[in-house]
């Protein structure tokens, strides 16, 4: 089992953390999730190149180094090796008086421990850029030889215990081919690595039935209970140097795999390596991808128990909150958001917290580094409306914020929610915006709570030169663009007429009052009367309420709608994202 990953100058990648006998690593797209995985990898591969030409001697007589061919990098496919170094720095240069004094190779270092059989171990490699087609992997130094010459420097040594270690790099499923050559268990494990996970699956499950059948009985069994469906035996098909493989449906009729749905496949195919590969340390690329939600949560905890069981260490990335949650009990996670850390080691009362709430926005919460609470999605559309129409540096911050709806518009929600996330980011700051509420906020807490001073956000573009506004337009350019504003404006005065009578008639306030409730009691029996007037399908919904933002005069927005985006870049901008 790898049990810590040191990582330094490797692509975007620097890192070091502990891993467990369950990792996932998690974060946003391009965080080096993925990279970590190749920097396993890169390791896993320099190890046996070296224990391949040099044994276990740190320095050759000839060479102190072994050379890896780009072509070698299965797993890495890239068209030039310096694509591996960081920023591609391969080299620093030392200058003094306008003239190059020294330089040197910058290394990729890559350092496992580990632990086998109950011995622990460490291992480390560094890598030496050669040219666009190679480069030199060789023990890691020791400490204080950083920058001396490699013919001076000292070296570690590697563990014999290191060389046992198999790590298996598996991405996510890319379909099934028609016909599945018969291939021996190198080239599979060459085409796992190129990301040809189409051409293996059949050969996989061969390996497992021929090995042994109790263990392909177990894995029949798993596919059957998640999908109703029964795996044949594969089949080599000497004549034509081909494995086939069938299942059963619930009808009983008999069908290629390849007609079975990816999520079936992708599931088949994390399974059957495991079985395949015992002992193993699995690093999978989004196990949870062609997976619907409400599998996802079963898959992890099926894929969880035959890694036990087979007693193999899976290191996996992803972006699924269910996956994410369920990880948050049964794995180590790694949060790949600023420097990459653990998450699983602030205690169980923390653990409790993040799960209920939900990891996800813990990962989101630590990349803005703070929270905003609102009633729902199109209260944040109408504040970005407005922060555009007013040119209003909020615009930035409510593009991509950490954003939690609170469609019961209870402080006590929001603050339950905002301080179970501060028990995992203790500098988090947040605003929470509110409908007119009759009870007191709390004040001068990291948390600023606010609310409007009329009855709800949508009282402030309700009137009606912002509806007539809207009218004249005539919505140019899509399904209605039919309905000329010739008649959608008188059309629109009638409907406020209308409207305007029956609320008199029921006694609620009037529409341009700041005491209504603008989105239910007037804005949507409004809308729907003026679609029927123009004989066409509804013109507007309350998700869409933000579009008439754009017809409010910039010389008259509400004071107020300033003061609350001023709160709003205030808190954003006092807020400490991780790593930032």
């Amino acid at each position: 089992m790898l049990t810590r990953l040191r990582v330094r100058n490797f692509k975007s990648l620097d890192m070091d953390v502990e891993l467990g006998r369950s990792v996932v690593f998690v974060g946003p797209n391009n965080s080096g999730k993925t990279t970590a995985l190749q920097a396993l990898t890169l390791w896993e591969l320099g190890l046996r190149r070296w224990l391949e030409r040099r044994g276990g001697k740190a320095v050759a007589a000839t060479r102190p180094g072994v050379a890896i061919n780009r072509q070698d990098l299965i797993s890495i496919p890239v068209p030039s090796a310096n694509l591996l170094w960081k920023d591609l720095h391969v080299r620093s240069v030392t200058r003094k008086g306008g003239r190059t004094e020294r330089t040197n190779n910058i290394r990729i270092d890559v350092a496992v421990d580990g632990l086998t059989d109950g011995v622990a171990w460490s291992c480390g490699l560094e890598f030496d850029y050669t040219n666009e087609e190679s480069f030199l992997c060789r023990p890691i130094r020791h400490q204080g030889y950083d920058d001396t010459h490699v013919k001076e420097a000292k070296f570690t040594s590697i563990p014999e215990v290191a060389a046992q270690v198999r790590v298996a790099y598996l991405p996510p499923m890319s379909g099934l081919a028609a016909t599945e050559p018969k291939w021996e268990p190198g080239r599979i494990n060459v085409l796992l690595g190129e990301g040809q996970t189409a051409q293996v699956l059949r050969n996989l499950c061969f390996q497992i039935y021929e090995r042994n059948h109790d263990t392909w009985a177990g894995l029949c069994e798993q596919i059957r209970s998640l999908f109703g469906v029964v795996l044949l035996p594969p089949r080599h098909v000497t004549e034509r140097g081909e494995i086939t493989m069938q299942y059963a449906g619930p009808t009983g009729v008999e069908l290629d795999l390849s007609a079975s749905g990816r999520g079936l496949q992708q599931t088949l195919l994390l399974l059957a390596h495991l079985y395949a590969n015992p002992k193993t340390v699995l690093l999978l690329d989004e196990p949870d991808a062609h997976l619907e939600i409400l599998r996802q949560r079963q898959i992890f905890q099926i894929l969880m128990e035959t890694a036990s069981g087979q007693d193999a260490q899976v290191i996996a990335a992803s972006h699924s909150e269910v996956v994410l949650n369920e990880a948050a009990t049964r794995a180590q996670v790694v949060a790949f958001v600023g420097k990459p850390h653990i998450l699983t080691d602030r205690g169980s009362q923390l653990l409790k917290a993040l799960s209920d709430i939900g990891f996800e926005y813990y990962y989101q919460a630590e990349q803005t580094g703070w929270v905003l609470y609102l009633e729902d999605a199109s209260d944040l559309a109408i504040l970005r409306e407005f922060a555009r129409l007013l040119g209003h540096p909020a615009r930035e911050h409510l593009e991509r914020p950490c954003f939690k709806p609170v469609a019961t518009n209870l402080p006590k929600k929001a603050r339950d929610h905002f301080y179970g996330l501060r028990e995992a980011k203790p500098d988090l700051v947040g605003v929470a915006l509110f409908d007119r509420l009759d009870k007191e906020l709390q004040h001068n807490t990291p948390l600023t709570e606010l609310m409007w001073a009329r009855r709800e956000l949508e009282n402030y573009f309700c009137s009606e030169e912002v509806l007539l506004g809207f009218a004249r337009s005539g919505r140019p350019g899509d399904l209605f663009e039919h309905a000329k504003s010739k008649q959608w404006e008188p059309a629109m005065k009638q409907s406020i007429k209308e409207v305007r009578a029956a609320l008199e008639t029921l006694g609620k306030p009037d529409p341009w009052s700041p005491d209504i409730k603008a989105s239910d009691d007037f804005l949507e029996p409004l809308f729907k009367d003026f679609s029927k007037r123009l004989g066409v399908p509804l013109v507007l919904r309350k998700s869409d309420y933000s579009d008439l933002v754009r017809f409010v005069p910039k010389d008259h927005v509400d004071p107020e709608i300033t003061e609350k985006l001023d709160v709003i870049t205030a808190v954003a901008r006092s807020a400490k994202p991780t790593g930032g």
